[in-house]
């Protein structure tokens, strides 16, 4: 559960700043219909108006690397309302910490892998790694860096 209290000067503070998450899918749920969550697209970010008992569906890292880049995790941020306090539930979905997180042999065979395999152990590790340096778990990911 995630909460996030009511600010006058909402705008000029930030509820959780942008990223993308380093899982296979996020499911969210909007408990209280509040906006704040917003996402990013073409360089800008857009509010997403919740919709009463909506499921929100967050593809994140993992699905990005297994797809070879062809689907993209998605930047998001939350930011805080000036009169209405807001919550959300959100559940991560990973894959076993033993299996290998890497392009699926099928979307590589024309172009090659843009990123590398690991196992999903030490993908999490990279993870945290990289909030650490302040760089992306793809930019990590990607073979050329």
């Amino acid at each position: 559960m995630n909460y996030y209290p009511a600010c006058v000067n909402g705008s000029n503070v930030m509820g959780i700043t942008p990223h993308t998450d380093g899982t296979g899918l996020t499911l969210l749920l909007q408990v209280n219909e509040v906006q704040g969550l917003q996402i990013k697209r073409n360089g800008k970010w857009i509010p997403i108006t919740p919709i009463p008992g909506a499921f929100i569906v967050n593809i994140g890292d993992i699905i990005e690397v297994m797809s070879n880049g062809e689907y993209k995790s998605v930047g998001h941020k939350t930011v805080l309302n000036p009169e209405h306090e807001r919550f959300s539930i959100a559940a991560f979905h990973f894959p076993n910490v033993k299996a290998m997180i890497g392009p699926l042999q099928d979307l590589v065979k024309e172009n090659g892998a843009v990123y590398k395999t690991l196992s999903n152990g030490e993908f999490l590790g990279l993870f945290q790694k990289a909030k650490l340096d302040g760089k992306s778990i793809l930019y990590h990911m990607k073979l050329e860096n």
